[in-house]
C-alpha cells in the first residue's frame, strides 16, 4: 500500500486542478531503472492500465504498476516546501540505500 501525505495532497490537487485535469485522472507512480542508486521514481498524470493497482487517497487516486509495488509496499509519497527545496519525497521503507537527491534508491 501507498500512502500519501497531507501535504502532498494538497500539492497533487493543486497541480491537477492548474493543468485542468480533473480529479478524474491518477497519479501514476512507476519505479525504473536508472539514477545514481540503481532505480528512479516517476510520477505523472495518467489513466490507470489495466493491471495497475489503484489507491484511493480521497480526492487522490495513486496508480501503480505490479512490478513497481514490490518496491513501493509501505511508502508515503511527501511534499517538502522547505529550505532544501520544493518537491515530491518518496519515504521508501524499502530503500536500503538513497542518492543525495533522494530521486533515486536501492533495495
Amino acid at each position: 500500500m501507498i500512502q500519501v501525505s497531507d501535504s502532498a495532497k494538497k500539492q497533487l490537487l493543486h497541480l491537477l486542478e492548474s493543468e485542468g485535469q480533473g480529479t478524474s485522472r491518477c497519479i501514476r507512480v512507476t519505479v525504473t531503472s536508472g539514477g545514481c542508486s540503481g532505480l528512479s521514481y516517476k510520477l505523472e498524470f495518467a489513466d490507470p492500465a489495466p493491471d495497475d493497482k489503484v489507491f484511493e487517497h480521497g480526492e487522490i487516486k495513486v496508480a501503480v504498476d505490479k512490478k513497481s509495488l514490490l518496491y513501493l509496499v509501505g511508502t508515503t509519497l511527501d511534499y517538502s516546501g522547505g529550505l532544501n527545496g520544493k518537491g515530491f519525497v518518496f519515504n521508501n521503507p524499502n530503500a536500503k540505500r538513497t542518492c543525495g537527491c533522494g530521486e533515486s534508491f536501492a533495495v
